[in-house]
């Protein structure tokens, strides 16, 4: 149908929604951390009472299995986009790398609270002191926000398993996982260095 002043308008390209959204959440992330990074940072500057401790060594298993389900994720989305592509007329196989990465993720959250609870043998707690308060803050953010990426996981699996997922679904759920895994990378670096 033309217009009625008789000129033709070019179709705008227009994001899926999931990846606004995706990007919009992925930058209040980022931002949060940011203002997090900024608050040790001065607050290690001026403080008398701040008190080094030697992280725990889980935290570099952690790593390794959060970089591992970033390596299942990426398998299970190049299977998804086959079968959706109609290569394969199986969805068990992206479904089972899909699995193990949310096997990995809470893997990931157990070692995390293997780490916690290895610090309150040392009798560091929340309250201890700053160092201490920091790590357990920026820690449990990131588990808090890596929950949420497991919780899109299963919604991904679920929508797999009746035949309803979308491209931008897995897309959107797949950016996120892969940044809650450079944020922890960012996070374990920057508690390495400043605790």
């Amino acid at each position: 149908m033309i217009p009625p002043q008789g000129k033709l308008r070019a179709v705008q390209y227009a994001p899926p929604p999931a990846s606004t959204g995706i990007w919009v959440g992925i930058a209040a992330i980022a931002m949060t951390f940011a203002a997090l990074t900024s608050a040790l940072i001065v607050r290690r500057g001026g403080a008398l009472d701040w008190r080094h401790f030697t992280i725990p060594s889980i935290l570099y298993l952690n790593t390794l299995v959060l970089i591992a389900s970033s390596v299942t994720l990426e398998i299970a989305c190049r299977r998804v986009a086959g079968f959706m592509g109609g290569l394969k007329a199986d969805v068990s196989s992206p479904a089972r790398w899909l699995y193990i990465t949310l096997a990995l993720g809470l893997l990931f959250v157990a070692g995390q609270y293997v780490a916690w609870r290895q610090l309150s043998a040392q009798g560091l707690y929340l309250a201890s002191n700053p160092s201490s308060s920091f790590f357990y803050v920026l820690t449990a953010a990131h588990v808090l926000h890596l929950l949420g990426g497991l919780g899109g996981l299963v919604r991904v699996i679920r929508k797999l398993g009746n035949l309803s997922l979308r491209r931008t679904t897995l897309d959107a759920t797949s950016r996120y996982w892969h940044f809650m895994d450079v944020l922890w990378i960012y996070l374990l670096l920057l508690i390495w260095a400043k605790l």
